[in-house]
């Protein structure tokens, strides 16, 4: 039986690491687009953003892998509601309205991450035959670690999610960090957080919540994997 090709996609300035574990094989490439990262046929892809969405941008979800980070509880952003991209193009305007609705107003980080989550949502639901999961980086490197790392800003931090890496099989991890990624825009931890979240797609290790995840408006699972 040939290997299934698993994917782990990160987003950045200028489109998607992609990286591929096929077997005992791993590539990284870096597409503009969710449609061309997932164009080539693949059993299963995680990436990380928010999959399913709340009117009002609480999910259980992000409440529990805030839970297992502490005490980097902010590592996990909250908040994304379709209505915030939908409706507004000028973020002041989205959180006056956010505010007259009593709801948590968005950081400007995640109102720029709004383009990428639209892409992904509107990808997600005209593809609902695909197994595409959210997950998050920093849980899976959590799972490998066995305890809360440093930020992965500092240079002890990048170098423990690196070696992490090199003990899950990333064996090119690397020229991934330098050679690969020159030109792209794409930064160390972009690449990073691709290969940990391919892990998370290739190995389902758990999630939160456990069993069958609530599901948003459009039916779509609301459940982040490690």
């Amino acid at each position: 039986m040939p290997a299934q090709r698993i994917l782990g996609l990160d987003g950045f300035s200028r489109g998607w690491v992609a990286v591929a574990i096929e077997g005992d094989a791993r590539s990284i490439s870096f597409p503009a687009d969710i449609s061309t990262a997932l164009a080539a046929p693949f059993a299963r892809a995680a990436i990380d953003i928010p999959i399913g969405m709340t009117d009002d941008g609480n999910r259980a979800c992000d409440r529990l892998a805030r839970d297992k980070l502490a005490p980097h509880r902010s590592r996990v952003f909250t908040g994304a509601r379709r209505w915030l991209w939908e409706d507004y193009t000028d973020p002041d305007e989205a959180n006056a309205e956010a505010s007259r609705r009593g709801q948590t107003r968005a950081s400007r980080q995640l109102w720029h991450l709004g383009r990428k989550i639209m892409e992904v949502d509107a990808y997600v639901r005209a593809h609902r035959d695909f197994d595409i999961r959210e997950a998050h980086p920093e849980l899976v490197f959590l799972r490998l670690h066995g305890a809360p790392l440093p930020s992965k800003k500092t240079a002890q931090g990048t170098r423990l999610r690196r070696d992490l890496l090199v003990a899950a099989g990333f064996a090119a991890i690397d020229d991934w960090l330098t050679r690969a990624r020159i030109g792209t825009a794409a930064k160390s931890d972009d690449v990073l957080d691709a290969c940990a979240v391919a892990l998370a797609a290739r190995d389902c290790a758990g999630c939160v919540p456990d069993g069958d995840p609530p599901r948003d408006a459009h039916g779509l699972a609301m459940q982040i994997w490690f």
